[in-house]
């Protein structure tokens, strides 16, 4: 056997340690396939390599490769996205990733969270929408919404009505729409008059009103599902509340108060989460500037003309320069004109669609109003049939002390000749029967007479 080189060893002992400390990473399985590599060489197998590809007895340090173990994104959450045409998709991201696709800051996307579960907010950004109603987590923007938790069994009605929707409109929109498609154009073309001003087009060229934006669209059918859930919701409650307040009114018992107990619960629940929605929408009608930013077509539109009118610019020739800049400014002015101009009538068609579903989370709320009011009547009922009977207890407790009082008086009597007392009655033949019914008629008596000072009093009822 030769000598061993000293060097050698050291070098190997170097890179047992670094091994060790890249196995702790990798596991206790590569630490030891790692250690056997390099301290048991085969003396009679020369093709032994080291590390990089060398010899084994180069000395040279041995990497064991190992696969790392692939990350698991953190905060991913399912999601389903909607086109315009009612096509959808699911699929899993994190928060960073929504945030860079819907364009949205971060503090909004807490607001979907759970923290806010029982929140009600619709907010509007530069390009997106963030709405939150009841279960309804959904970020709005003007090509596609993504719905937070759509699996769930609460937001299975809305995925399916937005799914109908959405594709019917866009059926109708395809089979209807292509053959006056050039009569718009040439129509808002020549709205635009000479002077700069934009003239408001509130009908189609085949005299229908004009439809809705996309996310508007969105918004009504989130509002038409949260509203029908709350109208059922309060149809059951109003169905479960009547006749247990019914037979409260008939019956005091402590089953029928735990039932009126549990319902009060659920009324005061249900009209907290009715109040939020339509506080919210009242919020909205009451601040033009945020409906305003709601359009997120509009400001989309505008971002795609500033665009292409940018792109035609740059690529014409020099000479047609000044002509065409001066062409731009005019449009600009134009449409900033427009913005003014328009600035009373473009959140007319929002205003309305938020006062209709308004009316109706008012009238829900009245509804809930209505059975608190009765569920209060009923409290009052039953409070007065139990003063009634404690004020009855009152009457019969002060008649049975009064006519204690007026024994107590025959028994003072019977206790006075019961002393052995002297008494010339002793001698009377026959007095005895004579005695007692004079003494209780004088108690009877006294209890008459206190009896009808109690009643002259109204001590005690007619």
């Amino acid at each position: 056997m030769g000598k061993v080189n000293p060097f050698s060893f050291r070098r190997s002992s170097s890179s047992t340690t670094r091994r060790r400390r890249t196995t702790k990473k990798v596991g206790e399985s590569s630490l030891l396939l790692s250690n056997q590599s390099a301290n048991t060489p085969s003396p009679s197998s020369p093709a032994n390599v080291g590390d990089g590809g060398e010899p084994a007895g180069t000395g040279k340090p041995m990497v064991v490769a190992v696969a790392k173990p692939k990350k698991k994104a953190g905060g991913a959450r399912l999601w389903m996205r909607f086109d315009r045409s009612g096509g959808s998709e699911l699929f899993e991201c994190d928060k960073s990733t929504i945030i860079k696709r819907a364009g949205i800051p971060a503090r909004d996307l807490r607001i979907l969270g759970p923290v806010f579960s029982n929140s009600s907010n619709i907010l509007a950004r530069e390009k997106a929408m963030v709405v939150n109603l009841e279960y309804i987590k959904a970020i709005v923007t003007a090509e596609e919404v993504l719905l937070l938790d759509p699996l769930r069994q609460e937001v299975l009605p809305f995925v399916d009505q937005l799914r109908h929707q959405l594709s019917h409109k866009s059926h109708f929109n395809i089979s209807g729409t292509q053959g006056s498609r050039q009569l718009a154009l040439r129509d808002t073309e020549s709205n635009l008059t000479a002077s700069g001003r934009w003239l408001p087009v509130t009908e189609t060229a085949d005299g229908l009103q004009a439809e809705l934006p996309f996310e508007f669209q969105v918004l009504e059918i989130a509002l038409e599902v949260v509203c029908t859930y709350l109208d059922s919701s309060v149809a059951d409650l109003e169905r479960d509340a009547y006749p247990v307040l019914d037979e409260l009114a008939k019956n005091v018992s402590t089953k029928n108060l735990e039932q009126v107990r549990s319902l009060k619960s659920n009324l005061t629940r249900l009209l907290a989460r009715v109040q939020k929605v339509r506080d919210e929408l009242e919020h909205l009608l009451d601040d033009d500037e945020d409906m305003t930013q709601l359009y997120l077509t509009r400001k989309w539109l505008q971002n795609q003309q500033s665009d292409t009118l940018l792109g035609g610019v740059g690529s014409n020739s020099h000479t047609n320069g000044a002509h065409h800049l001066r062409r731009l400014s005019s449009v600009r002015s134009a449409s900033i004109l427009t913005s003014i101009n328009m600035s009373d009538n473009d959140v007319e068609d929002l205003e309305m669609l938020l006062e209709a579903y308004f009316m109706q989370l008012d009238g829900t709320r009245n509804k809930i109003l209505s059975v608190r009011e009765y569920i209060d009547d009923t409290e009052d009922y039953v409070n007065i049939q139990l003063d009634n009977q404690r004020n009855e207890l009152i009457q019969l407790q002060l008649t049975l002390t009064i006519a204690s009082f007026a024994v107590a008086f025959e028994t003072l009597v019977a206790g006075w000749f019961g002393m052995n007392i002297p008494c010339r009655l002793y001698d009377i033949e026959g007095i005895f029967q004579q005695f007692v019914a004079g003494i209780t008629t004088v108690s009877f008596l006294l209890f008459i007479v206190v009896l009808g000072y109690a009643r002259w009093k109204k001590l005690l009822g007619s």
